[in-house]
Protein backbone atom coordinates (compact mmCIF):
# COMPACT_ATOMS: atom_id res chain seq x y z
CA UNK A 1 0.00 0.00 0.00
CA UNK A 2 1.15 3.71 -0.42
CA UNK A 3 -0.65 5.14 2.16
CA UNK A 4 0.74 7.44 4.44
CA UNK A 5 0.10 7.87 8.00
CA UNK A 6 -1.54 10.95 9.47
CA UNK A 7 1.35 12.48 10.02
CA UNK A 8 3.52 12.17 7.22
CA UNK A 9 0.47 13.15 5.83
CA UNK A 10 0.28 16.17 7.45
CA UNK A 11 3.82 17.10 7.10
CA UNK A 12 4.12 16.60 3.86
CA UNK A 13 1.60 18.74 3.01
CA UNK A 14 3.36 21.50 5.53
CA UNK A 15 6.65 20.92 3.36
CA UNK A 16 4.76 21.17 -0.45
CA UNK A 17 3.07 24.37 0.70
CA UNK A 18 6.80 25.70 1.86
CA UNK A 19 8.20 24.66 -1.05
CA UNK A 20 5.48 26.77 -2.93
CA UNK A 21 5.91 29.68 -1.12
CA UNK A 22 9.66 29.44 -1.77
CA UNK A 23 8.92 28.95 -5.73
CA UNK A 24 6.63 32.01 -5.45
CA UNK A 25 9.11 34.75 -4.76
CA UNK A 26 10.32 34.36 -7.71
CA UNK A 27 13.45 33.37 -10.12
CA UNK A 28 16.73 35.20 -8.68
CA UNK A 29 15.12 34.97 -5.30
CA UNK A 30 16.64 32.74 -3.01
CA UNK A 31 15.20 32.06 0.52
CA UNK A 32 16.67 29.87 2.74
CA UNK A 33 13.90 27.98 5.64
CA UNK A 34 14.94 25.62 8.45
CA UNK A 35 12.55 22.73 7.18
CA UNK A 36 10.93 22.36 10.89
CA UNK A 37 10.17 26.04 11.05
CA UNK A 38 8.40 25.49 7.83
CA UNK A 39 6.26 23.42 9.52
CA UNK A 40 5.58 25.86 12.01
CA UNK A 41 1.87 24.79 13.23
CA UNK A 42 1.67 21.47 11.62
CA UNK A 43 0.66 18.33 14.07
CA UNK A 44 1.55 14.93 14.00
CA UNK A 45 0.05 12.11 15.52
CA UNK A 46 2.52 10.05 16.95
CA UNK A 47 2.11 7.23 19.45
CA UNK A 48 3.67 8.17 23.01
CA UNK A 49 4.25 4.83 24.67
CA UNK A 50 0.59 2.92 24.08
CA UNK A 51 -1.59 5.89 22.92
CA UNK A 52 -2.25 8.07 19.89
CA UNK A 53 -0.95 11.87 20.78
CA UNK A 54 -1.22 14.79 18.46
CA UNK A 55 1.91 17.14 18.75
CA UNK A 56 2.11 20.70 17.36
CA UNK A 57 5.44 21.84 16.42
CA UNK A 58 7.67 21.92 19.82
CA UNK A 59 10.05 24.66 19.90
CA UNK A 60 11.17 25.03 23.48
CA UNK A 61 11.95 21.36 24.78
CA UNK A 62 13.35 20.72 27.91
CA UNK A 63 15.22 17.46 27.86
CA UNK A 64 16.06 15.35 30.97
CA UNK A 65 19.61 13.50 31.25
CA UNK A 66 21.86 12.54 28.09
CA UNK A 67 19.72 10.12 26.32
CA UNK A 68 16.98 12.66 25.52
CA UNK A 69 19.60 15.67 24.66
CA UNK A 70 21.39 13.30 22.45
CA UNK A 71 18.56 12.24 20.66
CA UNK A 72 17.70 15.64 19.86
CA UNK A 73 21.53 16.66 18.94
CA UNK A 74 21.51 13.56 16.64
CA UNK A 75 18.33 14.59 14.65
CA UNK A 76 20.09 17.83 14.37
CA UNK A 77 17.35 19.52 16.33
CA UNK A 78 19.46 21.73 18.59
CA UNK A 79 17.26 24.92 17.38
CA UNK A 80 14.17 23.70 18.99
CA UNK A 81 16.00 22.89 22.56
CA UNK A 82 15.28 25.02 25.07
CA UNK A 83 17.42 23.32 27.79
CA UNK A 84 18.61 20.48 30.03
CA UNK A 85 18.14 19.37 33.66
CA UNK A 86 21.08 16.39 34.05
CA UNK A 87 21.60 15.09 37.51
CA UNK A 88 24.78 15.01 39.54
CA UNK A 89 24.86 11.43 38.26
CA UNK A 90 25.60 11.57 34.75
CA UNK A 91 28.73 12.22 33.55
CA UNK A 92 29.81 16.10 32.06
CA UNK A 93 28.14 17.15 29.23
CA UNK A 94 32.00 18.01 28.39
CA UNK A 95 32.31 14.26 27.54
CA UNK A 96 29.13 14.22 24.77
CA UNK A 97 29.94 13.84 21.74
CA UNK A 98 27.54 16.67 21.43
CA UNK A 99 29.20 18.90 23.86
CA UNK A 100 29.11 21.75 21.07
CA UNK A 101 25.18 21.63 21.47
CA UNK A 102 25.13 21.63 25.04
CA UNK A 103 26.78 24.74 24.96
CA UNK A 104 24.38 26.67 23.10
CA UNK A 105 21.58 25.65 25.34
CA UNK A 106 20.40 26.76 28.48
CA UNK A 107 21.63 24.28 31.62
CA UNK A 108 18.13 24.51 33.84
CA UNK A 109 19.05 22.30 37.06
CA UNK A 110 20.92 19.89 38.27
CA UNK A 111 17.57 18.83 39.79
CA UNK A 112 15.66 15.80 39.38
CA UNK A 113 13.00 16.52 37.17
CA UNK A 114 9.92 18.53 38.40
CA UNK A 115 6.78 20.31 37.55
CA UNK A 116 7.84 23.63 38.74
CA UNK A 117 11.09 23.52 36.74
CA UNK A 118 9.20 22.89 33.64
CA UNK A 119 6.43 25.33 33.78
CA UNK A 120 9.09 27.86 34.54
CA UNK A 121 11.26 27.37 32.07
CA UNK A 122 8.21 28.07 29.71
CA UNK A 123 8.80 24.72 27.86
CA UNK A 124 6.36 23.20 25.42
CA UNK A 125 7.68 20.07 25.05
CA UNK A 126 9.53 17.44 27.78
CA UNK A 127 11.18 14.30 26.74
CA UNK A 128 12.20 12.12 29.40
CA UNK A 129 11.84 8.11 30.70
CA UNK A 130 9.20 6.88 32.83
CA UNK A 131 10.39 6.66 36.43
CA UNK A 132 13.58 8.26 35.95
CA UNK A 133 12.97 11.48 34.59
CA UNK A 134 8.65 11.54 34.96
CA UNK A 135 7.36 10.74 37.97
CA UNK A 136 3.96 9.89 39.80
CA UNK A 137 5.75 10.74 43.54
CA UNK A 138 7.30 13.64 42.17
CA UNK A 139 4.16 14.88 40.53
CA UNK A 140 5.09 14.99 36.25
CA UNK A 141 3.45 12.69 34.35
CA UNK A 142 2.37 13.12 30.60
CA UNK A 143 -0.95 13.39 31.98
CA UNK A 144 -0.33 16.05 34.23
CA UNK A 145 1.95 18.40 31.72
CA UNK A 146 -0.92 17.79 28.99
CA UNK A 147 -3.82 19.55 31.66
CA UNK A 148 -1.02 22.32 31.53
CA UNK A 149 -0.80 22.37 28.31
CA UNK A 150 2.64 21.30 27.77
CA UNK A 151 3.67 17.85 25.50
CA UNK A 152 5.94 15.10 26.56
CA UNK A 153 7.43 12.91 24.81
CA UNK A 154 8.60 9.44 26.59
CA UNK A 155 11.64 6.93 25.65
CA UNK A 156 10.03 3.76 24.32
CA UNK A 157 12.74 1.35 26.70
CA UNK A 158 11.05 3.08 29.48
CA UNK A 159 7.26 2.42 28.25
CA UNK A 160 7.21 -1.25 29.36
CA UNK A 161 6.36 -0.16 33.01
CA UNK A 162 4.23 2.44 32.04
CA UNK A 163 0.99 2.56 33.78
CA UNK A 164 -2.05 2.55 31.50
CA UNK A 165 -0.29 2.87 28.14
CA UNK A 166 2.07 0.32 28.46
CA UNK A 167 4.59 -0.84 25.23
CA UNK A 168 6.94 -3.51 24.76
CA UNK A 169 9.88 -3.50 22.74
CA UNK A 170 13.65 -4.46 22.63
CA UNK A 171 15.87 -2.14 23.70
CA UNK A 172 17.95 -1.03 20.86
CA UNK A 173 14.19 -1.42 18.60
CA UNK A 174 12.96 1.40 21.11
CA UNK A 175 15.90 3.42 20.88
CA UNK A 176 15.46 3.55 16.76
CA UNK A 177 11.63 3.67 17.29
CA UNK A 178 11.95 6.85 19.56
CA UNK A 179 14.92 8.45 16.66
CA UNK A 180 11.45 7.95 14.00
CA UNK A 181 8.85 8.85 16.41
CA UNK A 182 11.02 12.14 16.60
CA UNK A 183 11.63 12.54 13.80
CA UNK A 184 7.64 12.93 12.88
CA UNK A 185 7.04 15.20 15.79
CA UNK A 186 9.62 17.34 14.29
CA UNK A 187 9.41 16.98 10.67
CA UNK A 188 12.86 15.54 10.37
CA UNK A 189 11.88 11.90 8.89
CA UNK A 190 15.16 11.92 6.91
CA UNK A 191 17.31 12.48 9.00
CA UNK A 192 15.57 10.05 11.29
CA UNK A 193 15.83 7.52 8.87
CA UNK A 194 19.59 7.86 8.39
CA UNK A 195 20.59 7.47 11.44
CA UNK A 196 18.51 4.31 12.40
CA UNK A 197 20.22 3.12 9.16
CA UNK A 198 23.66 3.82 10.37
CA UNK A 199 23.03 2.17 13.73
CA UNK A 200 21.41 -0.80 12.60
CA UNK A 201 24.67 -1.14 10.27
CA UNK A 202 26.64 -0.55 12.84
CA UNK A 203 25.00 -3.29 15.15
CA UNK A 204 25.25 -5.94 12.38
CA UNK A 205 28.78 -5.75 11.48
CA UNK A 206 28.76 -5.94 15.78
CA UNK A 207 26.82 -8.97 15.57
CA UNK A 208 29.20 -10.17 12.63
CA UNK A 209 32.25 -10.55 14.54
CA UNK A 210 31.09 -12.31 17.94
CA UNK A 211 32.90 -14.85 19.32
CA UNK A 212 31.88 -18.16 18.14
CA UNK A 213 30.66 -20.87 20.70
CA UNK A 214 29.14 -20.70 24.07
CA UNK A 215 28.75 -17.00 25.20
CA UNK A 216 30.51 -15.24 27.98
CA UNK A 217 28.98 -15.11 30.95
CA UNK A 218 28.07 -11.41 31.47
CA UNK A 219 27.13 -9.95 35.00
CA UNK A 220 26.22 -5.96 34.74
CA UNK A 221 26.84 -4.22 38.17
CA UNK A 222 25.16 -0.74 38.83
CA UNK A 223 25.70 -0.10 42.24
CA UNK A 224 24.64 -2.04 46.05
CA UNK A 225 26.48 -3.45 48.75
CA UNK A 226 23.99 -5.97 50.34
CA UNK A 227 21.98 -6.50 46.96
CA UNK A 228 23.51 -5.50 43.78
CA UNK A 229 21.28 -3.54 41.49
CA UNK A 230 21.56 -4.80 37.97
CA UNK A 231 20.00 -5.06 34.71
CA UNK A 232 17.08 -6.77 33.54
CA UNK A 233 16.13 -7.62 29.71
CA UNK A 234 14.61 -4.55 29.15
CA UNK A 235 17.19 -2.17 29.39
CA UNK A 236 19.74 -1.42 26.75
CA UNK A 237 22.97 -3.55 28.43
CA UNK A 238 21.14 -6.55 27.90
CA UNK A 239 21.24 -5.86 24.14
CA UNK A 240 24.83 -4.57 24.32
CA UNK A 241 25.31 -7.98 25.77
CA UNK A 242 22.93 -10.29 23.68
CA UNK A 243 24.44 -8.50 20.82
CA UNK A 244 28.42 -8.19 21.09
CA UNK A 245 28.48 -11.98 22.34
CA UNK A 246 27.53 -12.69 25.65
CA UNK A 247 24.90 -13.53 27.85
CA UNK A 248 23.35 -11.41 30.55
CA UNK A 249 23.23 -13.24 33.78
CA UNK A 250 20.19 -11.95 35.04
CA UNK A 251 18.94 -11.58 31.15
CA UNK A 252 15.67 -13.88 31.75
CA UNK A 253 14.20 -11.16 34.83
CA UNK A 254 11.73 -9.05 32.80
CA UNK A 255 12.69 -6.18 34.77
CA UNK A 256 14.49 -3.27 33.57
CA UNK A 257 17.11 -2.24 36.50
CA UNK A 258 16.38 -4.48 39.04
CA UNK A 259 17.84 -6.05 42.33
CA UNK A 260 18.85 -9.04 42.91
CA UNK A 261 21.00 -11.48 45.34
CA UNK A 262 24.79 -12.18 45.46
CA UNK A 263 24.42 -15.86 46.05
CA UNK A 264 22.57 -15.46 42.45
CA UNK A 265 25.68 -13.97 41.04
CA UNK A 266 27.96 -16.39 42.70
CA UNK A 267 26.41 -19.27 41.46
CA UNK A 268 25.88 -18.13 37.45
CA UNK A 269 29.37 -17.85 37.67
CA UNK A 270 30.05 -14.54 35.69
CA UNK A 271 33.17 -14.60 33.12
CA UNK A 272 32.75 -10.69 32.72
CA UNK A 273 31.66 -7.90 35.11
CA UNK A 274 30.74 -4.79 33.47
CA UNK A 275 30.78 -1.69 35.90
CA UNK A 276 28.08 1.24 35.02
CA UNK A 277 30.00 4.56 35.80
CA UNK A 278 28.31 7.19 36.95
CA UNK A 279 27.67 9.11 40.43
CA UNK A 280 29.44 9.80 43.13
CA UNK A 281 31.12 6.56 43.29
CA UNK A 282 34.13 5.93 40.67
CA UNK A 283 33.77 2.69 38.42
CA UNK A 284 37.34 1.68 40.08
CA UNK A 285 36.03 1.97 43.66
CA UNK A 286 32.67 0.11 42.49
CA UNK A 287 35.68 -2.85 40.97
CA UNK A 288 37.35 -2.41 44.31
CA UNK A 289 34.58 -3.39 46.51
CA UNK A 290 33.18 -6.40 44.35
CA UNK A 291 36.71 -7.93 44.14
CA UNK A 292 36.95 -7.24 48.38
CA UNK A 293 33.55 -8.78 48.42
CA UNK A 294 34.74 -13.18 50.01
CA UNK A 295 31.63 -14.42 48.27
CA UNK A 296 33.06 -13.79 44.99
CA UNK A 297 36.35 -14.53 45.28
CA UNK A 298 35.72 -17.70 43.13
CA UNK A 299 33.95 -15.71 40.55
CA UNK A 300 36.01 -16.39 37.28
CA UNK A 301 35.53 -12.77 36.61
CA UNK A 302 36.69 -11.69 39.88
CA UNK A 303 39.82 -14.16 39.76
CA UNK A 304 40.35 -13.12 36.11
CA UNK A 305 39.49 -9.35 36.36
CA UNK A 306 37.56 -9.20 33.55
CA UNK A 307 35.80 -5.45 34.32
CA UNK A 308 34.46 -3.71 31.92
CA UNK A 309 33.39 0.19 32.35
CA UNK A 310 30.39 0.93 30.55
CA UNK A 311 29.68 5.00 30.74
CA UNK A 312 26.08 5.70 31.77
CA UNK A 313 25.16 7.41 28.84
CA UNK A 314 26.11 4.31 27.18
CA UNK A 315 23.67 2.17 29.41
CA UNK A 316 20.65 4.16 29.22
CA UNK A 317 18.61 4.84 26.21
CA UNK A 318 20.23 7.06 23.53
CA UNK A 319 22.43 7.10 20.52
CA UNK A 320 25.72 6.33 22.56
CA UNK A 321 24.05 2.58 23.36
CA UNK A 322 25.99 1.82 19.83
CA UNK A 323 29.54 3.32 21.05
CA UNK A 324 28.62 0.98 23.99
CA UNK A 325 28.25 -2.15 22.36
CA UNK A 326 30.91 -1.22 19.80
CA UNK A 327 33.43 -1.04 22.37
CA UNK A 328 32.33 -3.68 25.17
CA UNK A 329 31.91 -5.84 21.70
CA UNK A 330 35.90 -5.52 20.94
CA UNK A 331 36.69 -6.38 24.72
CA UNK A 332 34.90 -9.79 23.86
CA UNK A 333 36.68 -10.35 21.32
CA UNK A 334 40.10 -9.37 22.66
CA UNK A 335 39.16 -11.81 25.71
CA UNK A 336 38.26 -14.66 23.88
CA UNK A 337 41.26 -15.14 21.71
CA UNK A 338 43.01 -16.96 24.34
CA UNK A 339 39.96 -18.88 25.08
CA UNK A 340 39.92 -19.66 21.33
CA UNK A 341 44.01 -20.50 21.44
CA UNK A 342 43.19 -22.99 23.87
CA UNK A 343 40.25 -24.98 21.93
CA UNK A 344 42.36 -25.12 18.51
CA UNK A 345 45.11 -26.32 20.22
CA UNK A 346 43.34 -28.93 22.36
CA UNK A 347 41.44 -30.44 18.56
CA UNK A 348 44.88 -30.24 17.54
CA UNK A 349 46.24 -32.53 20.37
CA UNK A 350 43.62 -35.28 19.56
Amino acid sequence: MNSLSPARRTLRTAAAAAAALIAATGCGARVEEDPAQALAGSTATVRRCGEEVEYTLPQRTVVYEGGSADKMFALGLTDHVLGYVMPPANPPVSESPWAAEYEKVEFLSDDLLNRELVVDAGADFVVAGWNSGFSDQRGITPEILDKLGIQSFMHTESCFNYPGHPERMAPFEALYTDLERLGEIFGVQDRAAELVEDYRARVEAVRAQAPEGEPMRVFLYDSGTDRPFTAGSQVPPDDIIRFAGGENIFGDLDERWTQAGWEAVVAARPEVIVVLDYGDQAAEDKIGFLTSLPALSGVPAVEEENFFVLNYNEGISGPRNIDGLERFAEYLRELDRPRALDNTAQVGAQ
